[in-house]
């Protein structure tokens, strides 16, 4: 694990991060666990391999970490992984909610073609889901005095494109849940921001991505370098610190300048 400052801004803090097998749940368990948390990392029970050896790379360190299976489309089982780290730490400070069912996304066609089965699924996982996490992390940060909700968005929410209805309206109503959270919410000690990432490609997608696409990217955009899971963890652990207390219902674009506002 590194990280651009020598800093532990969560020395003694309690973090969730809801989806943190692969790509920016990875990375932002990693970069909140050497900020000094003590992260529950939560995953399908598919992904229950990879979040061993997020949880040894993370203990290799010194770091502490836990594993938890969920399902976001079952409320029971969102409740139950915010129980377990009520369990092994006695509460929460920070919840990192960045789970979705990017598999169905390839079927997500357009307003006419789509069907209902993937307009239904994308918004059970993908808002409905960020609901459900809501709903019961609130009491426990409550319980603290208050704490960081942090939800991975996407610029799709504001970016108009041809393609992908359901994903994008999944997460402008995530965007909308954010500024709610926030209002209702903020002057208690709960702050609800939203980060959304630009097009951000993991050592696995940097592989298989072809050359000519990469460039293309780059020539449109306005940084010198692709995306980085690591990136929207920075901003996680932001976020999820003091440092962040002052940023409050917020839907932040780390896309590198692609979108600008």
């Amino acid at each position: 694990m590194t990280q651009a400052m020598g800093s532990r801004r969560m020395a003694g803090k309690v973090a969730i991060v809801a989806g943190a097998a692969t790509g920016i749940g990875r990375a932002s368990a990693l970069r909140l666990a050497e900020e000094g948390a003590a992260v529950i990392a939560g995953s399908p029970a598919g992904e229950k391999t990879l979040i061993d050896s997020l949880i040894a790379e993370i203990e290799q360190v010194g770091g502490r970490a836990t594993g938890c299976v969920f399902d976001a489309t079952d409320d029971a089982s969102v409740a139950a992984l915010i129980d377990a780290a009520m369990t092994a730490h006695g509460g929460i400070d920070a919840v990192h909610a960045n789970f979705a069912d990017l598999r169905i996304i390839f079927e997500d066609s357009d307003a006419i073609s789509v069907t209902d089965a993937v307009l239904e699924r994308t918004l059970d996982v993908n808002l409905k889901g960020m609901m459900r996490i809501t709903r019961h992390a609130l009491p426990r940060l409550q319980q603290r005095g208050g704490g960081a909700m942090i939800y991975t968005s996407s610029t799709a929410a504001i970016a108009g494109e041809d393609t992908r209805p359901c994903y994008a309206m999944a997460k402008s109503g995530l965007n909308a849940l954010v500024r709610h959270v926030a209002s209702r919410w903020g002057r208690e000690g709960i702050r609800a921001n939203a980060i959304m990432p630009g097009l951000v490609v993991t050592p696995e997608k940097r592989e298989t991505m072809p050359a000519d696409f990469q460039a293309q990217i780059l020539a449109a955009g306005r940084s010198p370098r692709l995306g980085e899971p690591e990136d929207i963890a920075a901003m996680v652990a932001l976020l999820a610190s003091r440092d962040g207390e002052w940023i409050n219902g917020q839907c932040i674009a780390v896309d590198g300048g692609a979108t600008l506002s």
